[in-house]
C-alpha cells in the first residue's frame, strides 16, 4: 500500500478524536459535542466551516488557487440506539447508544484527510468537507440538502465511503451503478369483526387474511416484476389478539422493502396495495395500507467511479479493488447522488481480530454489539480522499 507518510505519522493523534467519539456516541441529529470536536479540528487547522446544515451538519471549505473546480468528501457522524457489548477503553459511556456502523471512523478518516489537505495544499479549487448527520434513518443528506448545501457550496461531484466488515484491510470495492438498495416501511392493518373463537363463524378473523397476504406478496417477487431485477419484501412483525379464546377484531402488519430502482418499487408499492385490498375483501374484511418511502437506492455514476477506481488502483493496486457486490443495505448518500454525479465506495474493515482486548464476543460485523472501527483504516482512507482530490483538482 502507498500510504501517504503524513497520514501515518498523524494517525495516532486521529485515532485518539476516533476513540472519543466512539465513547460519546450521539443519535440522529443529536450530533451536539461531535460536530462541536469536528468544528474545533478544523479551525485549528485553520479551514472555515459552515454550520447548522441539517441541524449539526458542518461543512469545511479549503480553498486553494483560482479554478472554479469543487468537489464534495462526505462522512457520517451518528450513532446507533443500541447497547454496546465491549468493554475496552473506549467503549460507549451512554446506555443504549453505540458507534455500531463505524461512522465515527468515518468522521476520523475525512479529518485526516482535511489534516493534510490544509498542511499540503496541491490541488486547485475547492474541497467542501461534508460532515453529515443522522444518516441511520433520519434522512440527514436529504434535510442538508433541503438547508441548501449545494446551492450555498456549488460542486461538481460529491463522494462517500463505508467501512466494510469481512473485506481485508487495504481493499476497497467500487462499481458503477446501483450499490445500495431503496429503504422503504409498509403498516397494513387489517379490520375484521372480533367474536369468541369458539364461535368463529360470528366473526370475521383478521388472522387467516394475514397470512394468506404474507403468502402472497412473495408472487409479486417471483411472477409480477422481471426475474433480473432485485427485490425484498419482509414481512417483520404481526401484532393481533389479546386472549387465547378471543378472535381478535384487527390485526397489523409492518415490514421492509427493498429495491435498486424505482421503477421496480412503484411496482411492488401498487401490488401490494392491491394485494392487500382484494384479499381482504375476499373474507370480507378490509384494511387501512400505509406506504412509506425513505431512502432512495445508491446509484453510482459511471465517469467518478472509474476516477476513483484509478486513485484506488494507484494506492493499493488493481487486484485489491474488487467488484462492489451490491447490498440490500440502505444509505441516504443516495440523495447526494441524486443531486450530483459521484461514487460512494467500501473500504475493508478486516475481520475484527484488529478489536483490543475486552472486545464483546460476537462478530465484528456492522450493526453488532461487538463491532470496533479498524484504526488500520485512517491513514488508507485518508490517502484515498488526499489522492482523490488531487487526481480530479490538482
Amino acid at each position: 500500500m502507498k500510504v501517504l507518510d503524513s497520514l501515518v505519522t498523524q494517525a495516532a493523534s486521529i485515532s485518539a478524536v476516533r476513540r472519543d467519539i466512539h465513547a460519546h456516541p450521539e443519535l440522529s441529529f443529536e450530533e451536539l459535542r461531535t460536530s462541536d470536536l469536528v468544528a474545533a479540528k478544523l479551525t485549528e487547522w485553520g479551514i472555515p466551516i459552515h454550520r447548522g446544515l441539517g441541524k449539526t451538519g458542518v461543512v469545511g471549505i479549503l480553498k486553494n488557487g483560482s479554478s472554479p473546480r469543487a468537489i464534495g468528501l462526505r462522512a457520517d457522524m451518528d450513532a446507533l440506539p443500541m447497547q454496546e457489548f465491549n468493554r475496552f477503553a473506549h467503549t460507549s459511556q451512554h446506555a443504549g447508544k453505540m458507534h455500531a456502523c463505524g461512522h465515527d471512523g468515518h468522521v476520523a478518516m475525512l479529518l485526516a484527510a482535511a489534516q493534510h489537505l490544509a498542511q499540503h495544499k496541491h490541488f486547485d479549487g475547492t474541497v467542501y468537507l461534508i460532515f453529515q448527520p443522522a444518516e441511520e434513518g433520519g434522512g440527514g443528506a436529504r434535510e442538508m440538502i433541503k438547508d441548501g448545501l449545494f446551492k450555498l457550496f456549488p460542486m461538481d461531484a460529491v463522494f462517500g465511503m463505508h467501512n466494510w466488515p469481512g473485506l481485508a484491510v487495504g481493499q476497497f470495492a467500487l462499481s458503477a451503478g446501483p450499490v445500495m438498495a431503496s429503504s422503504n416501511e409498509f403498516k397494513i392493518t387489517i379490520h375484521g369483526k372480533g367474536s369468541h373463537a369458539a364461535l368463529p363463524h360470528n366473526g370475521v378473523d383478521p388472522v387467516p387474511v394475514a397470512c394468506q397476504m404474507v403468502q402472497a406478496f412473495q408472487t409479486i417477487i417471483s411472477r409480477n416484476k422481471k426475474p433480473v431485477d432485485a427485490g425484498v419484501i419482509s414481512v417483520t412483525m404481526i401484532h393481533t389478539g389479546e386472549a387465547t379464546n378471543v378472535v381478535p377484531d384487527h390485526c397489523e402488519m409492518q415490514g421492509t422493502v427493498r429495491t435498486f430502482s424505482l421503477e421496480v418499487l412503484d411496482l411492488i408499492e401498487q401490488r401490494m396495495r392491491d394485494v392487500a385490498q382484494h384479499t381482504c375483501a375476499a373474507f370480507g374484511a378490509t384494511c387501512t395500507f400505509e406506504f412509506e418511502r425513505n431512502y432512495p437506492p445508491t446509484i453510482n455514476h459511471a465517469a467518478q467511479s472509474e476516477v476513483a477506481r484509478q486513485v484506488m488502483a494507484a494506492i493499493v493496486g488493481e487486484a485489491n479493488v474488487l467488484v462492489q457486490e451490491p447490498t440490500m443495505g440502505a444509505e441516504d448518500f443516495s440523495y447526494m447522488l441524486q443531486a450530483l454525479p459521484g461514487a460512494y465506495c467500501f473500504i475493508g474493515n478486516g475481520d475484527g481480530v484488529h478489536r483490543e482486548i475486552g472486545h464483546g464476543e460476537g462478530p465484528c460485523t456492522l450493526h453488532n454489539p461487538n463491532y470496533d472501527f479498524n484504526d488500520e483504516l485512517i491513514p488508507l482512507g485518508g490517502t484515498y480522499w488526499v489522492q482523490l482530490v488531487e487526481k480530479l483538482i490538482g
